[in-house]
């Protein structure tokens, strides 16, 4: 074997030899391994949820009983539909906190002053942050306690004594004297006669009815250019048909008599002027019609087109509107808690809208203050006071906005009339703000 072959295979030995030790020194850019396992990702805990609460007194006892239980409905729906999704309204884009869980509060008040009143106190030491009003009575006995102790309300009555000043009562629809001048601006719009029209009042005999019965009220039918006869008052709910009343309007032969009613009021009244032969249509020619809460929608429920010819303003759109996107929404809320007990009542829209307006309080005054340091007060002037343009998707004649001393939502009035036993919209008018200044 030659020399060369000899150096070649020693060579191959000594790199085999060595290989071990290489292994095992490391390189200069070798690292050392960690000790210890990285850290693991943690999740943040889930925001704890707080509860707020909307609602109020319902008087689920008494002559509005069958109004208020469909009110009531109505909050409890929208506050679901609120708690699911975080959402206003299908047709709105902001959103409501998803760690603020709404709760409807309730309490009966029976249409009783003192009752109110007690459970007035009651809320308030529970941490009350707005009220809401059942009937004008309630509204007369909390109005002045309300704006002293600076906590805003919603209210299913709107009576012109809301307004002398006004206060810290929110109004979704308007005022009974300016939903009966509507009536009055449709009539004579379509008035063909030479003569003044003769206007009478015939209304409900308790605070609602009679708030219709001012000063300013007859002189603007007067200053429109009717002549005004006076007043007759039939019992909120009669017991016996109010026979002595129309055939009064009869003898000073008035043309339209206008009024505040409920439907157990305004229902037997018409009842009775059809037999007699009064009516726009009958051999004596009159127009009736009454503000809501006499709502065209009920009244053609109950007496179809025996009802023909009555007139409502201040209502809302019948739940058979789909064509109105707050209705379909408020029939999509029904179809989603309430499937197998519906409401046909023509207050649940109304009840949506009120919890509305509260919730919009309720989410602008917590863009100010954190929601565990809210007090009625913020919720008054962050909230009730920075609604602008409140969309209801047409439940109410207009959006809604509100302000200090500015508590009448909207601008117009909605008109209804009673024809072939349907509710049928004659359009809206404009609000004359008739109301009584202190």
């Amino acid at each position: 074997m030659t020399k060369i072959k000899w150096l070649f295979i020693a060579s191959i030995i000594v790199l085999l030899l060595a290989m071990p030790l290489l292994a095992a020194c490391p390189s200069e850019e070798t690292t050392t391994p960690a000790t210890t396992a990285p850290p693991t990702k943690t999740t943040a805990p889930p925001p704890v949820q707080k509860t707020l609460s909307i609602g109020g007194c319902f008087a689920l006892t008494g002559a509005y009983a069958e109004d208020m239980a469909a009110v009531l409905a109505g909050f409890e729906d929208y506050a679901a539909y609120v708690n699911e999704t975080h959402k206003l309204a299908p047709w709105r884009t902001e959103t409501f906190p998803e760690d603020v869980t709404l709760e409807v509060l309730w309490r009966d008040d029976e249409l009783n002053v003192e009752k109110v009143l007690s459970i007035y106190e009651e809320l308030k030491d529970k941490g009350l942050l707005f009220e809401r009003i059942s009937g004008s009575p309630q509204a007369l006995a909390l109005m002045n306690l309300l704006n002293e102790d600076r906590i805003g309300a919603t209210s299913s009555a709107v009576g012109p004594y809301l307004l002398s000043p006004p206060r810290t009562i929110f109004i979704q629809y308007p005022v009974y004297t300016d939903a009966c001048a509507a009536i009055a601006d449709w009539f004579l719009e379509n008035w063909e006669e030479t003569r003044a029209p003769r206007v009478a009042i015939l209304t409900a005999d308790n605070a609602m009815g009679k708030s219709l019965v001012i000063p300013e009220f007859r002189a603007y039918l007067e200053s429109a250019g009717y002549e005004y006869i006076g007043e007759q008052y039939v019992p909120l709910v009669p017991t016996s048909p109010p026979t002595t009343q129309l055939l009064w309007l009869k003898e000073n032969k008035v043309d339209l008599a206008l009024g505040v009613m409920i439907n157990p009021g305004a229902q037997p009244t018409y009842k009775e002027m059809v037999r007699l032969d009064m009516g726009p249509d009958k051999s004596y020619k009159i127009a009736f019609g009454t503000a809501s809460p006499g709502h065209a929608v009920v009244f053609a429920e109950a007496l179809g087109e025996l009802g023909d010819g009555y007139l409502c303003a201040g209502s809302y759109p019948p739940l058979y509107d789909l064509a109105v996107p707050g209705i379909s929404y408020c029939n999509d809320l029904q179809d989603s808690y309430r499937p197998d007990n519906r409401v046909t009542h023509i207050m649940y829209p109304h009840g949506v809208v009120e919890a509305m307006i509260q919730v919009e309080a309720l989410r602008l005054a917590m863009l100010e203050v954190p929601v565990d340091e809210l007090t009625p007060v913020d919720v008054l002037e962050y909230g009730f006071y920075m609604i602008k343009n409140l969309e209801t998707g047409g439940i109410t004649s207009t959006p809604l906005t509100f302000g200090p001393g500015d508590v009448i939502g909207m601008d117009e009035v909605l008109v209804q009339q009673v024809q072939g036993g349907k509710a049928v919209a004659l359009g809206t008018w404009p609000l004359h703000n008739i109301y009584k200044h202190e």
